[in-house]
């Protein structure tokens, strides 16, 4: 089945991605249905599903379904354009042709899902990490750096929320890098963002921002490598 489904989703990236031209993508939003690059954007699928998957008759009805579900949730994503934030719909779109996908693959091969692996001490254990890392976390952050409000603190001279998802990211990142056991590169994405943080350390007119930024990262690092560190202790118990 990885290999059907690898198959079909190199396709759909040659097809969306590799030959579809910007301006394709321009006409099609300002025409809709009527424009002639929607055609070809689909016959285009159509023609790289058959060369990847070796003109093999065996696919002919997955082939079609995929390209005609291609042609449908692109039509609708169109007509969506103005009315759905375009973030929001392009990943709504990519995930509803990764769906066609896995269902098709699923369909040409004889697969059963065993639901009890949802249950496994593993797989609660990632969830919960996960959960710790994202959620939990950022509460915590803010609880513990709300005790202190500088005056470069400024919101409106930062992206919304950018503060909230640049902690999240470099969590995931530190925690990913435990659980293969890859510590070195912890020091490197330390080093990385203390490059990026270098001009507002220069810039301050005292420590306290130092002491600041300071205290974020290695709260924020800390909370990740403790987690990370319960995880791998609690998937190799042997019960």
């Amino acid at each position: 089945m990885m290999l059907l489904v690898l198959k079909l989703v190199l396709a759909h990236a040659i097809g969306d991605f590799v030959l579809q031209p910007d301006h394709w993508v321009k006409d099609k939003i300002l025409k809709k249905h009527k424009s002639k690059y929607l055609y070809y954007h689909v016959l285009i699928h159509a023609i790289t599903l058959l060369v990847i998957l070796q003109f093999d008759t065996t696919y002919w009805l997955g082939i079609t379904t995929i390209v005609v579900s291609h042609y449908i949730i692109d039509l609708i994503k169109l007509h969506l354009t103005s009315k759905i934030n375009v973030r929001r719909l392009f990943l709504m779109d990519q995930i509803a042709h990764l769906i066609i996908i896995i269902l098709v693959a699923v369909a040409y091969t004889s697969y059963s899902v065993d639901i009890d692996v949802l249950y496994t001490k593993n797989t609660i254990a990632l969830l919960l990490s996960l959960i710790a890392i994202t959620s939990i976390a950022s509460v915590i952050m803010r609880l513990i750096m709300s005790k202190w409000i500088l005056d470069e603190d400024d919101a409106n001279d930062s992206l919304e929320k950018a503060g909230k998802y640049i902690g999240i990211l470099e969590r995931l990142f530190v925690f990913g890098f435990i659980i293969i056991n890859q510590w070195s590169a912890i020091g490197l994405l330390i080093a990385a963002k203390s490059v990026f943080r270098f001009g507002d350390l220069s810039k301050a007119k005292d420590r306290k921002l130092t002491e600041y930024i300071l205290i974020g990262t290695l709260l924020s690092f800390g909370i990740a490598i403790t987690v990370g560190l319960c995880y791998n202790y609690i998937i190799n118990l042997k019960s």
